[in-house]
């Protein structure tokens, strides 16, 4: 027998050790080590990335590593280049520059949100490759799989000078992200907002980091999950009622999770008022996997919300989080760690509710939001917005579904999956369609799969203005169409419906309408909203909400 040839099993640690050289010889050790000026950053990236590289370019919903993305797109193209991008979120405009300016062309992704039109287009013009649109924890998965970065550049609040990081309370991907990269001979390097003796405490430990720089200004946070509830209409109000009466108190909904739209904030502030007058105060929405959303802060103070686990944090809510730590988890110096990758697990394993909205809907109940004009993405949707075939543990929502879908000798339940859609959205665009523009883009993706949000399999109750259709309840591919059609109002798809069919699948309480429910929708006024303005959550919160400038608007 031949004996192996002999082969270099620490290639990757060899790798490391080249690059950190190069940035050695440049003078670019630094302080202990880790810090690094400002004005040499390029010098650095140029250094230790190579042409090809995996690189992890920390944008997620909030916490933005803004100063390292500049930078990274200002590099000599001839020197860097073909890289691929491994990147939760595609947020701001130096993201896609790395790919128009010949950087990187290879992109991993899960939302683009502002950036997804000039996705679309570099998408059209064949100027960037599309690995796949992930889900959160799927990405995060592969970090540690098969698209482990080479590279990470992320954000921090502060780094002391051994380089241990404090990421602030918008955690985030930070965790996942660096201890992929720093266990599997990557290069760690963080931009922080300022350095400090001692810490609030260590999130991320000094020797998982390479190198840290100050940051000329602190990295850019976005109010991603600022509502104001000015902007909450009576139909949207009237779709809340339906969805607190119709599904919440029916199934008894304790733990879930909401989108971050105008529709599900309506939901969150008739909590208090609504809902309470149905007698559902401690029997609903007690437990959440959430963004602190400040249109949550009503149903807090009024003692409905138990335990909240956070995503990521939001711009102004900190001084409340700090001042409620029986409901958010804080530290012991009163800011919150957020963590993506636990609070999306919970969404979708402990959650028994994911409610959320869509741009377009087919007959089959499959949604998304990635269309001909804008590649959003999907966010957190797709892991809240399924079934967990793996889950074990019971509770009265997820049985009560399970026997819906399945019979009433189930021995599993099911996961309420919704989708909350007015019927048209801007510009008189129908949200039912009877394709979806997924099956455009993969084509032009030149993807193996369309980019679906939400499979319509996994969709459990829709709600529009028109009414609930309980898709639980549907045994026949025929049946889910007709109750699809049978909320979808004015549209094309549902001006197309089989009337006598659907009037059958009302009769059954496949399709409610809201007097089916006992709902008047004269009764559906803004005046049930707990908060009808920012000022009001601010009061609500007595003084310890402070919105961002751009929602002062008193």
């Amino acid at each position: 027998m031949n004996a192996p040839l002999p082969r270099a099993w620490d290639s990757l640690r060899q790798s490391r050790g080249k690059r950190l050289e190069r940035a050695a010889s440049l003078g670019l050790h630094g302080k202990n080590g880790k810090e690094i000026p400002a004005d040499r950053i390029i010098d650095l990236l140029e250094a230790v990335i190579e042409p090809g590289d995996r690189v992890c370019l920390e944008g997620n919903n909030q916490k933005q590593a803004d100063f390292l993305a500049e930078s990274l797109a200002d590099c000599d193209p001839a020197r860097i280049n073909h890289l691929q991008m491994v990147q939760s979120v595609l947020a701001l405009p130096s993201h896609v520059d790395l790919f128009e300016r010949g950087l990187a062309s290879r992109l991993d992704f899960s939302f683009s949100g502002p950036q997804g039109a000039r996705l679309a287009k570099l998408v059209q013009q064949q100027r960037i490759e599309i690995g796949a649109i992930h889900t959160y924890l799927e990405l995060f998965g592969r970090y540690f799989l098969d698209l482990t970065p080479n590279v990470a550049l992320i954000a921090a609040q502060a780094a002391d000078a051994q380089g241990n990081l404090y990421l602030g309370p918008n955690t985030e991907d930070t965790p996942a992200i660096v201890e992929a990269t720093a266990f599997k001979g990557g290069i760690v390097i963080a931009q922080v907002n300022e350095r400090l003796d001692q810490l609030p405490r260590v999130d991320v430990p000094a020797d998982w980091v390479d190198f840290t720089v100050l940051a000329p200004k602190p990295n850019y946070i976005e109010p991603l999950f600022t509502r104001d509830p000015a902007q909450i209409t009576e139909v949207q109000v009237l779709m809340a009622m339906m969805a607190i009466k119709g599904i919440y108190a029916e199934y008894g909904v304790t733990r879930l999770n909401h989108g971050i739209g105008f529709d599900t904030a309506a939901i969150e502030l008739l909590l208090p008022t609504y809902a309470a007058e149905l007698g559902l105060k401690g029997k609903i929405c007690t437990h959440w996997a959430l963004n602190p959303h400040p249109t949550l802060i009503p149903a807090i103070e009024s003692g409905f919300v138990e335990s909240v686990h956070c995503f990521g944090s939001e711009v102004g809510m900190d001084p409340y989080i700090a001042a409620r730590s029986d409901v958010f988890f804080t530290g012991a110096d009163g800011s919150m760690r957020s963590n993506r990758a636990f609070c999306q697990t919970a969404g979708l394993y402990a959650c028994d509710m994911f409610i959320g909205s869509t741009l377009q809907m087919d007959l089959a109940g499959n949604s998304s939001t990635a269309t001909l004009g804008r590649i959003t993405g999907f966010g957190g949707a797709p892991n809240m917005g399924s079934d967990p075939h793996g889950r074990r543990h019971a509770s009265p929502a997820w049985l009560k579904a399970g026997r819906e879908a399945y019979g009433p000798q189930a021995t599993r339940g099911r996961k309420l999956v919704v989708q909350m859609v007015e019927t048209f959205r801007e510009h008189m665009a129908p949200v039912f369609v009877e394709e979806l523009d997924a099956w455009q883009l993969q084509h032009s993706m030149g993807a193996e799969l369309p980019p679906i949000m939400i499979h319509g399999d996994d969709v459990s109750h829709i709600v529009t203005e028109e009414g609930i259709a309980n898709l639980l309840l549907c045994r026949t591919p025929e049946e889910r169409e007709q109750a699809i059609r049978g909320v979808a109002g004015f549209t094309p798809v549902g001006m197309a419906r089989d009337k006598a069919m659907v009037e059958n699948l009302r009769d059954r309480g496949i399709v409610r309408r809201p007097e089916d429910l006992g709902i008047n929708p004269r009764q559906a006024s803004r005046g049930l909203l707990a908060a009808r303005s920012v000022k009001d959550l601010v009061r609500w919160s007595g003084g310890l909400y402070a919105p961002p400038s751009r929602f002062r608007n008193w």
